[in-house]
């Protein structure tokens, strides 16, 4: 279920890095590019303005000319003298706009053209302008102030001013912007291409610095996935794992983090070590309580036996209270063994392994189950050539018996329980199955650990000292093996795996 709802709701990608050393290096290549662009924005507007400024002078010279110095042939103001057809005025360059509106109302444009000769009828050679852009220009107020005008066309955008000559005459003289836009656009891509490049060189020398300067983190990163590693619920653990001295100087903020893991790995060091200590002094208890116990739980069940066999009458509830004795101490007898074969399988005393035909032991160990177990129904799936194993016999044969009391003594009569064996990947492979009521939930993560209790849903017609399931896990893992438990209502399944 959680996979398919993954597949529906895929994870979104991220746009930036998610390591420290990627965002780092993201974050200096933005700041760098900020840096260029804030660098770009103010040259190009200083440019610009230093720019305007000088086609503003020029701009006002030529005014100034065409005021001073009218045009040749200009017009005196007398009806039999028609005005000028040229408004060229000596010292003007190419690309000059001129307009003359003249107190008639008549009005001369036009724009130096570049290219042409000049000749007899048209010694100042120059392009007309269209009703449009002359409306648009002689629309201006003439007072002599610079302004930016879109002409359109091929003509673009120009710089005029608009002023009144001494006899009246509106001038609008104007200059183009185009040397201007194609400087600012020039400068413009040679910036961004330098920037570019910059911030390439950049980002590959700030990812140089920041890799060689991350280096101590990695080296403290790698300490710490090493000691995630070990092993540090159980046993005894040499925690000799440290970050190295060169990354322990407490004067720069990694070696403040280096020199407070290795102060952590002391303290999680030394008490483990107190953990070790006291586990073991708590199992040696157990292991010097058990073996005490065993000579007085031998002599209580001896003198109860045989009070049981003598001869004389005693009376009836004298009688059932010795019954009771004996079978108390013949179950602490039992539980007094298994704590032992606990303590023996903690501290690593193990018994000589050899190869051991396991297929015989599961066989018994049912048969002897069909004996303790008659209101249960017992089935028995072997294949036909014997399995194998390397390990302790009698061992061996406690958790196939510990797997089948427990399916006989937490459930009801006229359960159905399987033992099978298989050999599957390399393995050997033991479940024993029932049909009973289940484990609840809440109780699988500790049906293994020691004294563990199930639920009342499952019956409890004998007594269990709830270290069968323990021995079951110690002996396994002994062997190199691993127990597992899958259960529910109807159906609870004890895996048992071991090296072949």
């Amino acid at each position: 279920m959680s996979s398919s709802r993954q597949a529906e709701h895929p994870r979104p990608r991220r746009l930036l890095p998610s390591s420290l050393r990627g965002k780092l290096i993201a974050q200096v290549i933005a700041l760098l590019a900020l840096v260029c662009l804030v660098v770009g924005l103010v040259t190009e507007i200083a440019l610009r303005s230093f720019l305007y400024h000088q086609l503003d002078d020029r701009l006002a010279a030529a005014s100034e000319r065409g005021t001073r110095e009218p045009p040749p042939g200009s017009w005196n103001g007398s009806p039999n003298q028609p005005p000028p057809d040229s408004l060229r005025v000596p010292g003007q360059g190419i690309g000059t706009l001129a307009v003359a509106v003249f107190p008639d109302g008549t009005a001369r444009a036009g724009v130096l053209r570049g290219g042409a000769e000049p000749s007899g009828n048209n010694p100042f050679p120059s392009d007309p302008l269209s009703g449009e852009q002359l409306a648009k220009l002689v629309g201006l107020p003439a007072d002599g102030k610079r302004r930016s005008v879109d002409l359109g066309g091929e003509l673009g955008d120009y710089r005029v001013v608009s002023v009144r000559a001494h006899d009246g005459t509106l001038l609008i003289t104007g200059l183009p912007l185009t040397e201007v836009d194609e400087t600012l656009w020039r400068l413009g891509f040679i910036f961004g291409g330098v920037a570019l490049g910059g911030l390439l060189l950049a980002g590959g020398a700030g990812a140089i610095t920041i890799r060689r300067t991350m280096r101590p983190l990695d080296r403290l990163a790698d300490t710490a996935s090493t000691v995630s590693q070990l092993q540090l619920d159980r046993g005894e653990v040499a925690l000799s794992i440290r970050v190295p001295p060169v990354d322990t100087d407490t004067r720069t903020e990694v070696g403040k983090v280096g020199a407070a893991f290795n102060q952590m790995l002391g303290h999680v060091g030394a008490a483990l070590t107190a953990r070790q200590a006291s586990e073991s002094r708590v199992r040696q208890f157990v292991a010097d309580a058990s073996h005490e116990l065993r000579t007085p739980l031998a002599a209580i069940r001896g003198y109860a036996e045989l009070s049981r066999r003598s001869g004389d009458e005693v009376p009836p509830d004298i009688a059932f209270a010795m019954g009771r004795v004996e079978s108390e101490s013949a179950r602490m007898t039992t539980l007094v063994e298994d704590l032992l074969l606990l303590a023996r399988l903690d501290s690593g005393r193990h018994r000589v392994y050899e190869p051991v035909d396991f297929s015989r032991i599961v066989a018994d160990a049912v048969s002897d189950a069909h004996i303790a177990g008659r209101d249960h129904r017992w089935l028995l799936d072997v294949p036909a050539e014997p399995i194998s194993v390397v390990g302790d016999a009698d061992q061996l044969h406690q958790v196939v018996l510990n797997l089948l009391n427990n399916a006989r003594t937490h459930t009801p009569p006229d359960t159905e329980v399987t033992t099978k064996l298989s050999v599957e990947s390399g393995e050997v492979v033991l479940r024993v199955t029932d049909n009973g009521p289940g484990i609840a939930p809440e109780v699988l993560p500790t049906v293994f650990e020691r004294f563990a209790r199930g639920d009342t849903s499952r019956s409890r017609a004998a007594g269990s000292t709830g270290l069968g399931l323990a021995i079951v896990a110690a002996v396994v893992a002994a062997h190199r093996g691993r127990a597992g438990v899958a259960s529910r209502p109807g159906h609870t399944e004890f895996t048992v795996r071991f090296p072949r």
